[in-house]
């Protein structure tokens, strides 16, 4: 029997998603946000506020309603499982709910069991845990349902650590537990917890995240996925397969999509037009010059951007041909967000690096540090999470922190 825990509540009709990061790089998977950002800060300059978080995190913040949600584990073993509401605003948390986590606690050091980025569709906060737990909860913190699918799945377990994002499309959850184990994707009820769908996936560890297409409406709602057994377009309550690419893509970095193209990794990345009718996909153009590491590519104007070993490329969208590159400094796990002309990329050392983005050139405009200690300002804190762009600032974490950074006089 399926593990699920139901609570009835009335619901609010959905906000206005203006404004929102709803999802792993925020609406559509873009990374694109709209916000006056400075393009330097410091503690003393262009930081609204900064709080502290409990044990550690690697999930990025979503934005909903003028809340800032983010997940957290803690405990020794990291089996205490929280989900943050913090007023995007102030700094105060508006509310705090905590689990105790069901599933293997086993990852990587460099993980955590709060890896995965949250999801909203404006009603639903959906929670998911590399311990394969998942919460939904309403904008009021109130617990709706909670899943533990390694109740229902035992072996659906990576000893190095789950990381795949949800997304919500047409009413549905789609959670991606592929591993080396009961691999599989899947698709739950937003509003019961209950499965829609279920589909076994080759046992093999993947961490990239779904990607949904917003269609005009909730019926028309569509989602991509991606493994080293091909790029999928799938229909979201049933999981039916709309087509099939057979491409090895990359089972970290996610793919960037604009319009009807997508900009897919793997050894190298691949620009692949597609319609939503089942025509076969058309590969238009396969470059091995320009890579995503771990971050996620991000498409924008014509031109794709992709992070790889600390060197920020620009390239043709239309061709694949490298414009320029930028070099960085550090590693970084994180995807960076574009935000008006400049891009704003978080080192896993903790550095906040500022690029303006030119037709023929990026210039590096700053690079700050992202610290809250007064003894140690010049050290910067862990930072994995990818940011996520409000209406009136940029949402940063770290295992310690959360900080919004926005003009201030």
């Amino acid at each position: 029997m399926r593990r699920l825990i139901v609570c009835l509540t009335l619901f609010a009709s959905a906000p206005t998603f203006a404004g929102n990061w709803t999802e792993f790089r925020g609406p559509g998977g873009t990374s694109v946000g709209e916000a006056k950002l400075p393009t330097e800060w410091n503690a003393q300059k262009n930081v609204a506020w900064a709080v502290d978080l409990p044990g550690r995190g690697l999930s990025g913040p979503i934005v909903v309603d003028d809340q800032v949600i983010v997940t957290a584990s803690s405990g020794a073993k990291g089996d205490r499982l929280h989900v943050i509401s913090t007023d995007a605003k102030t700094g105060k948390t508006l509310w705090h709910r905590q689990f105790w986590a069901t599933g293997n606690l086993s990852c990587h050091p460099k993980m955590c069991m709060a890896t995965p980025t949250p999801a909203t569709d404006g009603k639903h906060i959906l929670a998911f845990y590399s311990t394969n737990d998942l919460a939904c909860l309403d904008l009021a913190g109130n617990v709706l349902w909670f899943r533990g699918l390694t109740h229902d799945y035992p072996n659906a377990s990576n000893s190095v650590g789950m990381s795949a994002s949800p997304v919500i499309a047409n009413d549905a959850v789609i959670v991606s537990v592929e591993n080396e184990g009961d691999s599989f994707l899947g698709g739950i009820d937003v509003n019961t917890g209950e499965n829609l769908w279920r589909e076994p996936r080759p046992k093999v560890s993947q961490w990239a995240s779904p990607i949904a297409l917003r269609g005009k409406t909730k019926a028309d709602d569509l989602i991509i996925t991606q493994g080293n057994d091909g790029l999928f377009l799938r229909r979201p309550r049933t999981g039916e397969v709309v087509w099939k690419l057979d491409k090895n893509c990359s089972t970290i970095p996610s793919a960037a999509i604009s319009d009807n193209t997508a900009f897919v990794p793997g050894d190298g990345i691949t620009a692949v037009k597609f319609d939503l009718s089942g025509k076969q996909p058309e590969v238009l153009w396969d470059s091995k010059k320009i890579r995503a590491g771990t971050p996620s590519p991000i498409y924008l104007d014509g031109k794709l951007y992709s992070i790889n070993s600390a060197i920020l490329t620009c390239a043709d969208a239309k061709t694949g041909e490298s414009l320029w590159k930028v070099r960085l400094k550090g590693g970084f796990s994180s995807t960076p967000v574009i935000v008006g002309d400049h891009l704003y990329a978080f080192s896993e050392d903790g550095i906040g690096f500022v690029v303006k983005l030119e037709s023929d050139k990026g210039t590096l405009v700053s690079e700050n540090v992202m610290s809250a200690s007064k003894e140690h300002p010049e050290t910067g804190e862990t930072i994995l999470c990818s940011p996520a762009v409000g209406s009136d600032g940029l949402f940063v974490r770290s295992d310690q922190h959360l900080w919004k950074i926005a003009p201030t006089p």
